[in-house]
């Protein structure tokens, strides 16, 4: 596959994953659908809630920094 998703290096969460015939590390938000799953497979509940609280922190921490507020267009 040579259509990878552009190179952010957002979350910190790094893998060694071969692309292009090189071993690279790779963000897991940088990672494609095929890369995540083969990461993650057979990870216990421990391993997926550590990444969940991660990649909230740097949700967090990018909307804090960028001043994004999610605003939807229907009336509460």
């Amino acid at each position: 596959m040579s259509d990878y998703p552009k190179i952010r290096d957002l979350d910190g969460v790094y893998f060694r994953v071969e692309r292009g015939g090189r071993y690279k590390a790779i963000c897991w938000s940088d990672l494609t659908d095929e890369e995540r799953e083969q990461m993650g497979d057979g990870r216990p509940t421990e391993w997926w809630r550590s990444m969940a609280l991660i990649m909230t922190r740097q949700l967090r921490h990018i909307g804090d920094e960028l001043g994004i507020v999610f605003e939807s267009d229907e009336e509460d």
